[in-house]
């Protein structure tokens, strides 16, 4: 791919080496050529492969070093759009298989095999951990990375257990995990540089009190789904009780598809308030109460075999009818892109199959891996939004060439635009492209990137220098 693409990600990046920043910029092009592939692959020969094993265990590397030029690029793509700014927040985790598990920590625990005449036997699951920020527009274009952080276990004590012990409520917010919430929060809202702009939304696990207070100390909005049926008003109710009063203001249809991949709708019976949200007992004297916003969406009548549609949703965004309340549900259902972006991670980028041996070096080869991940979202996303845009600063001339000979014939006649560029890579990854087909979606636009190197590699060594591009 263009190497206009890599220099601004990696502009921002200093290692106090010139030869290791040289040294990103190669294995960042190396991978976005081959998304996907194993290093070795990647990086075709031993020398460059060597160099890049280097590269992960130095001491001076690092992944906020790595991510460094990604997220003031990031910045840069947020100062050039208009208007609000979504910024998903999201954990997952990757499991590896190792002779030497303690060498990179451990997520958590899971039960094996059932073995002849024994019971399933718990093991911990060797592995680590990410928490993402994601920004995007309200539209979905995916604009890159805000804040990112890695980590392990060295050993995994179940939530049960803790519960014995401690009442998690009560634990200050700084000696949990969950503190990673408000940390990527805080960096996210400097980053963008304008705290009214940003939308941080997240999924039931982000429903933290303590990330209430401080979006109202920075100035900045959330979104985020409920978890717990918090105490309300005086402390005398809690937010169901409270709601359960509330009329509805309207009904709302959504389409989306089930765990089988099957397409389904469902019509949701949307309820909104406003109401005063009180902290944790355990926390009220360090917390006040927050007047928030509440939306309830929930299905009505639901079909056999499938739980209902249930959102509880809550914001300090303004909402004051019917459409507001539309609107941000409409938002919420745009969390899914970083569902998305974690697929393009595992799947298309196969970073759970990477065979570096420590935590360190993988935290650093999963940094690097996440910005490849980003630019085949963006792009994904941005032939859609702007189809007709020119393809000089994704595709080298060189690309274009072999993409412009491996499209049919009666298709070369359409304009050369992005989109006639990016539906030629899908058809590598096997997009059919038929008429009554959606718009590529990432999996094939991976897919065909990788085939799309090994073409213009060909080209380059058996036709005369100059000749194939």
């Amino acid at each position: 791919m263009a190497q206009n693409w890599v220099e601004p990600e990696i502009s921002e990046c200093n290692f106090g080496d010139v030869r290791l920043n040289r040294r990103l910029g190669k294995m960042l092009q190396a991978l976005g050529e081959r998304p996907g592939e194993s290093l070795p692959t990647a990086f075709q020969d031993w020398a460059n492969t060597k160099a890049a094993y280097r590269f992960f265990g130095n001491d001076a590397v690092s992944e906020d070093k790595i991510l460094a030029g990604h997220f003031r690029s990031t910045a840069q793509r947020i100062d050039a759009t208009d208007g609000p700014i979504l910024i998903l927040q999201d954990t997952t985790d990757f499991a590896f298989k190792r002779a030497n598990p303690e060498k990179i920590g451990f997520t958590g625990t899971a039960t094996g095999p059932r073995q002849r005449g024994e019971w399933r036997k718990k093991y911990l699951v060797c592995g680590m951990l990410m928490h993402l920020s994601l920004a995007i527009t309200p539209e979905g274009l995916p604009l890159g990375l805000t804040a990112a952080k890695f980590w392990s276990r060295d050993k995994f004590k179940g939530t049960t257990a803790m519960k014995r012990k401690v009442n998690p409520t009560r634990m200050p917010i700084e000696e949990k995990e969950s503190m990673r919430w408000l940390d990527n929060l805080r960096r996210s809202t400097e980053l963008s540089g304008a705290p009214e702009r940003c939308v941080h939304i997240g999924d039931r696990e982000s429903d933290i009190f303590e990330l209430y207070c401080l979006a109202q100390e920075l100035g900045t909005q959330f979104l985020v789904r409920s978890c717990v049926d918090r105490l309300a008003e005086d402390g005398d109710t809690k937010i169901s009780r409270a709601l359960a009063d509330i009329a509805p203001s309207g009904t709302h249809n959504i389409r989306f598809r089930d765990a089988n991949g099957v397409e389904q709708s469902a019509e949701l019976q949307v309820k909104f308030a406003s109401m005063m949200v009180c902290p944790p007992i355990g926390k009220q004297k360090k917390y006040s109460r927050q007047e928030l916003q509440i939306i309830h969406a929930e299905e009505v009548c639901p079909p056999e075999g499938r739980a209902p549609i249930c959102w509880r949703l809550i914001t300090n965004l303004v909402v004051k009818s019917h459409e507001d309340a539309v609107h941000k549900l409409h938002w919420y259902a745009l969390r899914w892109k970083i569902e998305t972006f974690f697929k393009t991670l595992k799947t298309g980028c196969k970073v759970e199959d990477i065979r570096l041996t420590t935590a360190d070096r993988l935290a650093n080869c999963i940094a690097l891996c996440c910005v490849v991940a980003w630019r085949v979202s963006w792009l994904t996303m941005l032939t859609r939004e702007a189809p007709e845009a020119s393809p000089d600063a994704v595709f080298t001339k060189a690309e274009r060439r072999m993409l412009e000979l491996a499209t049919p014939d009666r298709k070369r006649q359409e304009p050369h635009n992005l989109n006639f560029y990016v539906k030629a890579v899908a058809r590598l990854g096997g997009y059919l492209d038929r008429a009554s087909d959606a718009p590529p979606g990432t999996a094939v636009v991976w897919r065909g990137f990788s085939r799309l190197a090994d073409l213009v590699e060909g080209a380059r060594i058996v036709m005369p220098q100059g000749t194939c591009g």
